[in-house]
């Protein structure tokens, strides 16, 4: 199985402050993987660094193949298409119905036609598990977990080999969190997607995640399966998840 993602000794500093200290990964193909770690640790900033979102001070990001230190704008533009990313607050466009946040980036990226536009974005209304008559609604009318699939939605527009999502389970009821993480293993069959995921969701974790690096004090302490990381000592590990194991 060959990796989609490479990390190499990424550092990061703000101003004077030290987010990572020399972070290495790797993330492989048709795997869900889990950025985990203590809150402040740059868990969303290593995702945003990984989708071009933020710049990082030293070392090298390698995505699909692409090192996105050393890509041209150009290149880098097509890069982009071949992801969607879910934020942790949906950041629909709350002046669009969920129909036109979905048809947002094909209008934007694409030369396809009002029609084709209108299929591909009644497609993915009902692969997330949303309604046709949900389409013309605003992100004010919705619950949570409608505002997430939609959002999820137009991260799919696209059509990408990657996702990005950041606490996708964040604010939502028991019952919803665990929708949205079936909803993400079978659309990862479905589509044959690599995912990659920034989350405290303990439920979340052990039901959806295939492999996890977990960061702490600016560096990775574990990079590997769930089941292995318990023969690993760790601070944030012990606390995070010792009602988990015992």
């Amino acid at each position: 199985m060959k990796n989609i993602i490479n990390v190499r000794d990424v550092r990061t500093i703000f101003d004077d402050k030290v987010i990572h200290e020399g972070l290495t990964l790797s993330i492989r193909e048709g795997e869900i993987y889990g950025l985990l770690g203590p809150s402040g640790c740059g868990k969303t900033t290593l995702l945003k660094e990984m989708v071009m979102l933020q710049r990082f001070s030293s070392g090298e990001i390698e995505v699909l193949g692409h090192n996105i230190n050393t890509i041209t704008h150009k290149v880098a533009q097509e890069l982009r298409r071949s992801w969607g990313v879910l934020f942790q607050g949906g950041a629909l466009f709350s002046s669009l119905s969920i129909a036109e946040n979905i048809a947002l980036p094909l209008k934007e990226y694409t030369d396809l036609n009002e029609k084709m536009i209108d299929e591909i974005v009644r497609f993915k209304i009902s692969i997330v598990g949303l309604k046709s008559r949900d389409a013309l609604l605003y992100p004010s009318q919705i619950s949570g977990g409608m505002k997430k699939k939609a959002a999820l939605a137009r991260a799919l527009a696209m059509d990408p080999k990657l996702l990005f999502l950041d606490e996708p389970t964040s604010g939502l009821d028991p019952i919803s969190a665990r929708e949205f993480d079936s909803l993400i293993l079978k659309l990862r069959s479905l589509l044959g997607l690599s995912v990659v995921m920034v989350s405290h969701d303990l439920k979340s974790i052990y039901d959806t995640l295939d492999r996890v690096a977990i960061i702490d004090n600016k560096k990775i302490v574990y990079e590997g399966s769930l089941e292995n990381m318990k023969y690993e000592q760790s601070e944030f590990i012990e606390t995070f998840f010792r009602n988990k194991n015992e």
